[in-house]
């Protein structure tokens, strides 16, 4: 009778630990994608909340332009300025998101303002104003979008099996996306009979 090699008398074990460390090479993997897309995600808002700022930037340059021609429409204003203030002071993603949106409807009310005043409408430096923020808005809008598809790639990630356990594990949740509160999505309107 041959006597069996190593290999032979242990071949079981061998599974069992080559299996083992695939398992755990694999969850190791699964957590590092689950940093890098979280890190993602944190830069990404990043690049929202700079484009926010350039919007918070050109505000006040409209409001001054604005108020020139409109002054008499100080309840705009001081909602633009409400608005800002709650930016300023929210903390999360969800908190900035309805503050942001506070922030597209006031401006949204002086814009529709605005458009009363064709001494204003004629200004080259209110037009090119606007250009600027029509740009930024368009650039917020951009950079929402990639926002919410880094957190869609997470949230999948978390919620898809086998990866859940390594989340579950590692205590990855997920992420909220950006959505506008329901009350800022009808469009501004503009009563001036108050």
């Amino acid at each position: 009778m041959e006597e069996k090699t190593f290999v032979q008398k242990n071949l079981w074990w061998i599974i069992l630990i080559v299996v083992v460390v695939l398992i755990i090479s694999w969850g190791i993997s699964k957590y590092n994608s689950f940093v890098v897309v979280n890190e993602g995600i944190t830069s990404q808002w990043s690049q929202v909340e700079n484009q926010y700022q350039r919007r918070f930037d050109l505000i006040p340059n409209i409001v001054n332009t604005v108020k020139g021609v409109a002054g008499q429409e100080q309840k705009v204003f001081g909602d633009i300025a409400d608005a800002r203030t709650k930016y300023s002071g929210a903390t999360t993603v969800d908190e900035k998101a309805k503050a942001a949106s506070q922030v597209e409807s006031s401006l949204g009310r002086l814009l529709v303002i605005a458009e009363n005043y064709p001494v204003l409408q004629s200004s080259q430096a209110y037009r090119d104003l606007i250009i600027s923020l029509e740009g930024t808005e368009n650039r917020i809008s951009v950079e929402r979008m990639k926002y919410n598809e880094m957190v869609k790639a997470l949230n999948a990630g978390v919620k898809v099996f086998p990866s859940s356990i390594i989340a579950g594990i590692f205590g990855v949740a997920e992420r909220a996306y950006f959505e506008v509160p329901k009350e800022n999505q009808v469009v501004p309107t503009v009563d001036f009979t108050e």
